[in-house]
């Protein structure tokens, strides 16, 4: 087994003491089948036990046949959990508003492409309580004179990488991190003289409040 068995995006994760104790049941199997003498099994437990990654967990077994067959990765693959909020109908691919107003919210489901369109006029996405057609979608946003708002909830991964010109296309959504197993949204476009804000989500005066005295 070598490092390119666990992929690097995935070397970095914490490994659960359950990883760790599978580890061990190698390393004891392969002390029984004398590939190991008990000096190494020492040395190679106290390595396993102390490792917090599965990236440190690889070279300990490196060198080891496991369960009969050369090179067989013993560290669990990482599997991120897979959201409830994927899968369903898809919604309409479309927003438009011009001279007027587009309000999307609840539970509806988002296509793997959405196009809004906001002609003087505004649009209000809403992905609070929505669900998403594939694991991850794109909101393409177009502005003229005119607005669109997207507000994203906390358990969805977001990447907002829009263009103004003579406008605004603005990230004021809080600092995230990566949600393995969720939803991505990719938010991009043009605000011609116009404006496209992502926001994060609504939260109650006790929230904020909470927030500020921590």
């Amino acid at each position: 087994m070598s490092d390119e068995l666990v992929p690097a995006d995935q070397s970095h994760l914490r490994a659960s003491d359950a990883d760790r104790e599978q580890i061990a049941q190698v390393l004891h199997k392969a002390t029984a089948e004398g590939r190991l003498d008990i000096h190494e099994l020492d040395e190679r437990l106290a390595a396993v036990y102390a490792a917090k990654t599965y990236g440190e967990l690889v070279p300990i077994t490196a060198d080891l046949v496991v369960s009969g067959l050369p090179r067989n990765p013993a560290i669990p693959q990482y599997q991120p959990a897979v959201s409830d909020r994927i899968g369903g109908e898809p919604g309409s691919a479309v927003s438009v508003a011009f001279w007027s107003g587009v309000h999307r919210k609840g539970q509806w489901v988002v296509p793997r492409m959405h196009n809004a369109v906001a002609v003087m006029g505004g649009i209000e996405i809403d992905l609070t309580h929505a669900r998403f057609a594939e694991q991850e979608v794109t909101i393409s946003c177009f502005a003229f004179w005119g607005g669109v708002e997207i507000r994203v909830p906390d358990d969805i991964n977001v990447h907002v990488d829009g263009f103004g010109f003579m406008g605004a296309f603005e990230d004021r959504a809080p600092a995230r991190r990566h949600i393995p197993g969720a939803p991505t949204v990719r938010i991009t476009g043009l605000a011609l003289m116009g404006g496209v804000e992502v926001k994060g989500p609504k939260r109650k005066k006790s929230q904020i409040l909470r927030e500020l005295l921590d």
